[in-house]
């Protein structure tokens, strides 16, 4: 069983950083989510949840909201995946949740399916 657990939330201001952690753990077999692209999800009060970045071993991809702002990288040998976020906006304000899917598109928002059980994701919240 494949799992999520995603850090690093908290409450800042308009303008200042933070960086989410997910750690993914679970089986490691060569169809294994682990192996899989993976993405970062936010859902905003009142929102439904939507893809916002996603990385493969050849590239990275951002919806126009985060482009310039957010940097996702990931940590193979660690199994975690990282989400830098510079620059946030009230707008900004979201449980975040990572997922391994099934592929990255530049449509970012076209990815809805996670290849396993959500995480109970990390909240930020942005102060103006």
């Amino acid at each position: 069983q494949v799992q999520v657990v995603e850090s690093g939330g908290g409450l800042v201001q308009a303008g200042e950083s933070l960086r989410l952690s997910c750690t993914i753990s679970g089986p490691t077999s060569l169809n294994s989510p682990i192996n899989s692209p993976m993405a970062w999800f936010r859902q905003g009060p009142g929102k439904e949840r939507e893809a916002f970045s996603c990385i493969t071993q050849a590239g990275q991809y951002y919806a126009d909201a985060v482009k310039g702002r957010f940097t996702i990288s990931r940590d193979y040998a660690k199994n975690t995946l990282y989400l830098q976020m510079n620059s946030l906006k009230p707008d900004d304000t979201a449980m975040y949740y990572c997922a391994a899917v099934r592929f990255c598109t530049t449509r970012v928002s076209d990815i809805s399916h996670a290849r396993h059980d959500w995480g109970q994701g990390t909240q930020v919240t942005v102060s103006s």
